[in-house]
């Protein structure tokens, strides 16, 4: 039961022994020691990631950790920043803390300090996606967000169809300043929806920059104006996201609008139309 010999004595000498007692105490006493080790043997393997040269690279990985851990928002963000320095921060350390953290300026940090260390936390952010939390969901996407490499891409265009409809918007918005297709009918349900419309209208107007996509944006933009289900606040943001979609769908579809029964939009496409019209 893990008693040592003395602990034996005393019991059977103790008149007022209950074995019960004795046993919820050592569940209670073991369960504390499975936590201090398990606490242990995560550090141990963090620090061992960092394949730490000398006593010196220790020391410094063990200080950045209890940094990270700190109640203190200031040194958790200091702590994130010098991450690229000579003793970097180990990476499951990093994505660890991002997952979790509340402070907004440290949770830049963070997402700083990842997208400098590459690939490497990617895998794990990916799991933070599943998580059952919704605010852990959101920031492993911001934080794969940040990361500009084609891993990344990929896992962005993967969680464009997240059951989490946060997730997808934040992947759709970063996904259409990368100039990723797949992302066009996300921005436009953006538009129409009124979450965060005025970047999912930019972003579209970065991809129609590109020939091969300036008619398929103006076509889905033009198609959900034209849907009779669309409610007049929708279709007079969409009115405005066309006003940078570049091509002859674009003006014919705002030429029309120009005569809409809704005044705002009529008023919005006229305007509209004159400024393309002088450029």
């Amino acid at each position: 039961m893990g008693l040592s010999l003395r602990e034996v004595s005393r019991a059977l000498d103790d008149p007022g022994f209950t074995p019960s007692e004795l046993v919820d105490d050592l569940i209670r006493q073991t369960r504390e020691r499975i936590t201090a080790e398990t606490e242990l043997l995560t550090r141990l393997r963090r620090i061992d990631a960092v394949e730490p040269a000398g006593w010196e690279d220790v020391l410094q990985i063990v200080a950045l950790l209890q940094a990270l851990g700190s109640k203190s928002a200031g040194k958790r963000q200091r702590a994130a920043l010098s991450s690229a320095d000579d003793a970097p921060m180990p990476v499951e350390a990093l994505v660890e803390a991002a997952l979790n953290e509340t402070d907004p300026n440290v949770a830049g940090a963070l997402r700083w300090a990842l997208a400098r260390s590459g690939d490497d936390g990617l895998a794990l952010l990916a799991e933070g996606l599943g998580s059952p939390a919704a605010e852990v969901r959101k920031r492993a996407i911001q934080s794969i967000v940040e990361i500009p490499n084609g891993q990344a891409t990929a896992l962005l265009k993967d969680a464009l169809t997240h059951p989490d409809i946060v997730v997808g918007r934040y992947a759709a918005l970063a996904l259409g300043t990368r100039g990723i297709a797949e992302a066009v009918p996300t921005l436009i349900d953006m538009v129409i929806e009124g979450t965060n419309d005025v970047d999912a209208a930019d972003a579209l107007s970065a991809l129609a920059s590109r020939p091969a996509l300036t008619d398929q944006i103006a076509t889905g933009l033009v198609d959900r104006l034209t849907h009779g289900s669309v409610e007049p606040p929708a279709r007079r943001r969409l009115t405005q996201a066309l006003a940078d979609i570049p091509g002859t769908i674009a003006s014919r579809a705002l030429a029309d609008l120009t005569h809409d029964e809704d005044r705002t939009i009529a008023l919005t496409a006229t305007y509209i139309l004159g400024i393309r019209n002088a450029q």
